[in-house]
């Protein structure tokens, strides 16, 4: 997923049909001069409907889309013929994605499935024909309804990304390396901070043809969840994962602390997040002597699953795998 190429924030103006007019008509053939009302219904307007593609991984396409309007609906005519309904207008986005009203902020509806549908502004309804309000008295009525107008309204779309392991940590921990190393993903690498611009996704091969997708999340930096860094633009791609596996280098100055500032950076965000399952890598164990991985495990927190792993020396890999896999289908408890 090139950098370049992930959008995970649009902004679409969108508009509905309006409703078909009804219509004012009397029946009119040779020997019934006077036939009685018989104009037919306006068409429903289209709607604007949003549609779950598991084939997309990105809003890239809905980029240069500003504006979307839906057709009205057509006019009824006279014989009780219905007009057509409008055409609606399909969205197609990205499972994990999120509507929200631009002005409100409040939250219209979340994809997650494949084929998912959900009409975010509904077509106006088509206006009643005459024929509807005849009555004993008024055998004649020459008005029928007009069309209800549609509507039009900024939508936000934001996608959170689907995976299930989230790499949390500071830039530079490792997590692009272990997720180009445990998958075919081809992050950008390289040793400065921020090299990772995008959330990039993996398929990681377990045991027995089983596998995980693994999400590599920007780095997170102190002040995050207060906008600092790349801060709240890529912090709610967390709150799609079903576990976050933490990586803290190990030749941080304090690995305890680093965790910390972490953890604490996620509870500012959203405090929910703590209620997920959460695993400890201390990356660059390579560095490490045996008295040195003493060190550091006394400097963890107790009563949270830990491996050392080296990406570059392919040390402790399938261990980290066999936690994962784990604790993604026997779910410790939350700590």
């Amino acid at each position: 997923m090139a950098s370049s190429n992930f959008i995970d924030y649009v902004k679409i103006n969108a508009r509905s049909g309006a409703g078909g007019p009804g219509s004012v008509h009397f029946r009119r053939e040779k020997y019934v001069d006077k036939g009685g009302p018989d104009g037919g219904d306006g068409g429903r307007g289209g709607h604007v409907i949003l549609r779950g593609n598991a084939q997309l991984w990105t809003l890239l396409h809905l980029k240069y889309t500003k504006h979307v309007k839906a057709e009205p609906g057509v006019a009824g005519e006279g014989g009780r013929r219905k007009g057509a309904q409008g055409k609606d207008i399909i969205l197609e986005v990205p499972l994990g994605t999120i509507a929200k009203d631009a002005e409100t902020g409040h939250q219209l509806t979340e994809i997650t499935e494949d084929g998912q549908e959900v009409i975010i502004l509904p077509g106006g309804r088509g206006g009643l024909g005459n024929d509807h309000f005849k009555t004993s008295t008024k055998q004649t009525p020459q008005y029928a309804q007009p069309g209800e107008p549609g509507l039009e309204s900024w939508i936000i779309l934001e996608l959170k990304v689907l995976a299930d392991v989230g790499l949390v940590g500071f830039p530079n921990a490792g997590k692009s390396t272990l997720l180009s190393v445990v998958s075919a993903a081809k992050p950008a690498i390289a040793d400065y901070p921020f090299t990772t611009l995008v959330p990039n996704l993996g398929v990681v091969a377990y045991r027995d043809y089983r596998s995980f997708i693994m999400a590599d999340i920007p780095g997170i930096i102190e002040g995050a969840a207060h906008g600092k860094g790349l801060g709240l633009r890529f912090l709610r791609h967390i709150e799609r994962n079903s576990l976050l596996l933490f990586l803290v280098p190990a030749n941080s100055e304090d690995l305890n602390a680093e965790y910390e500032t972490l953890l604490n950076e996620l509870r500012e965000y959203n405090p929910s997040l703590l209620d997920k399952q959460r695993l400890l890598a201390v990356s660059k164990a390579d560095l490490l002597d045996e008295d040195g991985r003493k060190d550091v495990t006394q400097q963890l927190p107790p009563n949270v699953p830990h491996v050392f792993i080296s990406a570059i020396a392919q040390e402790g890999l399938e261990q980290l795998k066999d936690l994962i896999w784990k604790a993604l289908n026997e779910p410790l408890s939350v700590y």
